[in-house]
């Protein structure tokens, strides 16, 4: 009498849920690198931005690809780790999406902000033509500093304690979420520090690691 070997569970997982996963701590772990590199950390004029970025523009060209990177791959990550609390958690985890989402989405314009930068370095203008282009900058990304700032530091809160509510991870996971971006609003307004910025997206992307593990068993 033969058997037929069942299949691995590897196999069974179809590849859109894995490509799906992988999207979890891409993102966050894309951003952690870009804050750890932005030339102008600290810089709070354009002035100061100009010449950070004007000293090493091949830093300020990886940034660039990095927040492709997490424009790409952020908000898709948002609603991979929504179908592990909805079910649970679903009141929280609206409310988590309604954050995150324009949050996130507004990255692209902060982006605009960071080419135009490279691209002034590039282009050979001088330190005081690139200031008053980034200070001739349309109100619009005013507004996406402030909806990305709320948006993805109250939305990553709320989504962490959907995921502790739903009991589907572990609570040092959830709390290292929720943890996380408080802590990168910390290092960015309070004590300018990247490397503890570096840490503080870390932690998301650590804790969407786990995040996708249970993406992988929910089929």
């Amino acid at each position: 009498m033969t058997t037929t070997p069942a299949p691995s569970r590897a196999r069974s997982i179809p590849l859109a849920t894995w490509g799906m996963a992988l999207l979890l701590p891409i993102g966050p772990a894309a951003i952690a690198v870009l804050r750890l590199i932005l030339p102008y950390y600290t810089e709070s004029d354009s002035a100061g931005m100009v010449d950070a970025v004007y000293a090493d523009p091949g830093r300020q060209s990886a940034v660039l690809w990095l927040a492709y990177i997490g424009i790409l791959t952020l908000v898709p990550g948002l609603f991979a780790a929504a179908r592990v609390c909805r079910g649970p958690s679903p009141r929280l985890t609206t409310w988590a999406l309604a954050f995150s989402v324009p949050g996130y989405l507004s990255l692209g314009m902060l982006v605009g902000a960071d080419h135009l930068l490279w691209s002034a370095s590039d282009a050979g203008l001088s330190r005081a033509d690139a200031v008053a282009m980034v200070d001739a900058a349309h109100a619009s990304i005013d507004v996406a500093i402030g909806v990305f700032v709320l948006g993805h530091v109250i939305g990553t809160v709320l989504l962490g304690l959907a995921l502790l509510r739903s009991g589907r991870i572990p609570a040092w996971a959830g709390w290292a979420i929720i943890v996380s971006q408080p802590l990168h609003f910390t290092a960015t307004v309070i004590l300018g520090s990247p490397q503890v910025d570096f840490v503080a997206w870390s932690l998301t992307a650590v804790g969407m690691a786990v995040v996708a593990r249970e993406v992988l068993k929910d089929r």
